[in-house]
């Protein structure tokens, strides 16, 4: 799957206001998947020691169950555009909301620590599919005089569902008199930290049904009436015999990329490749996933109420 990112016609004109705030909606509800990367992906932050303590397990199984949804992001990044591709993003943003929703049931409601395990790889292919898809389409939809600035709405919902899960977590663990352990609704205070990403998700499923399928998905499907409604509905009233021609134009002459692109160079990959791995390596030497995950037991081990 690649976003569509051409330059307007000449002919095209950027979207009037009327249609512009449709396209904004339709960014936003994209976006949600963005808003649930930020918040599955931090929300295990507040319930740490209280699966440390129910589990009676050592750091190195603790930090094993909590970074073990990485190993779903990637194989949900991995194969996200090519589900796409076959069966449209609309329905791989369905599909995400469906995984994030029962992973978040199965994270609430584990049987043991195996398979608390197993929910957050679950949450963690829905994050890869989220983190591909949302840019993706809203790339797709925007008006090209838009899509930069609505392209930033993934990023900032990251950010949003990242600090809205502290703050969730932090009002279910007043509700437990600060206890990770505490009863909150009949469950553990952590329990409920994990299960209240239900909500989101099931937003997220639902907006999917009221925002249209990308063009660019349409016009490789042969849905080419369809993807004329559409591109009229995010672009207004513009040339669609040249927006068309535009977007098969532009699926005509790219190349398919495969992992042979990755090969070449002194080193077995091309020197941008190890660019991109040595800036992941240094990522990590900044310490940021150890304040993502472990934030809150940090602040306790310094005497500071979280």
């Amino acid at each position: 799957m690649t976003s569509t990112a051409q330059p307007p016609q000449s002919g095209a004109r950027p979207a009037p206001p009327e249609h512009l705030g449709h396209v904004i909606f339709i960014a936003a509800a994209a976006a949600m998947g963005g808003f649930l990367f930020g918040y599955d992906s931090a929300v295990i932050n507040g319930a740490v020691e209280a699966i440390r303590d129910r589990y009676e397990v050592g750091s190195a199984a603790l930090a094993q169950v909590i970074a073990i949804a990485l190993i779903g992001c990637a194989i949900g990044a991995a194969t996200a555009g090519r589900i796409a591709d076959r069966i449209g993003r609309i329905r791989c943003m369905q599909i995400s909301a469906v995984l994030f929703t029962v992973s978040a049931v199965g994270s609430a409601l584990p049987f043991a620590l195996w398979d608390l395990a197993l929910w957050r790889i679950v949450g963690g292919f829905a994050i890869g599919m989220a983190s591909v898809i949302g840019p993706a389409y809203i790339a797709e939809v925007s008006p090209a005089a838009y899509r930069g600035r609505l392209g930033s709405f993934q990023q900032a919902a990251i950010v949003i569902g990242i600090a809205i899960s502290q703050l969730v977590n932090w009002g279910i663990l007043n509700a437990a008199d600060g206890d990770q352990r505490g009863k909150v609704m009949g469950l553990e205070a952590w329990q409920v930290m994990l299960g209240v990403m239900v909500i989101p998700a099931v937003i997220y499923g639902l907006l999917s049904f009221a925002i249209p399928e990308s063009p660019r998905f349409l016009i490789s499907a042969g849905r080419d009436k369809r993807a004329r409604e559409v591109l009229r509905e995010v672009e207004g009233d513009i040339d669609l015999d040249a927006r068309v021609a535009e977007i098969e134009h532009a699926m005509k002459s790219e190349h398919k990329s495969s992992f042979k692109d990755l090969l070449g160079g002194t080193f077995f990959f091309k020197p941008i490749v190890w660019i991109g791995i040595g800036l992941s390596v240094f990522q990590q030497f900044v310490g940021i996933n150890v304040a993502f995950y472990y934030s809150s037991t940090l602040w306790q081990s310094v005497g500071v109420d979280p």
